[in-house]
């Protein structure tokens, strides 16, 4: 299974992946964004979308079973 995962020390908070898919992400308490939630069914497509939108390229998707801080 494959999840999102967003670069903190990349992302500039601009939003775009909330408006993707604010299912998955949202902007937190320090102003980036961060993945809350698993994809849903049926929105992989849009998270996908969010990955190829992001301005700086701090959104990847990657195997469920790797750490995030591997990333």
């Amino acid at each position: 299974m494959k999840r999102a995962y967003v670069n903190p020390d990349l992302c500039i908070g601009c939003g775009l992946c909330v408006s993707t898919a604010p299912e998955v992400f949202r902007i937190n308490a320090d102003g980036i964004s961060e993945v809350y939630a698993e994809t849903p069914e049926g929105m992989q497509d849009k998270v996908e979308e969010a990955v190829s939108s992001c301005p700086v390229g701090a959104i990847s998707i990657m195997d469920e079973n790797v750490p995030a801080d591997n990333a």
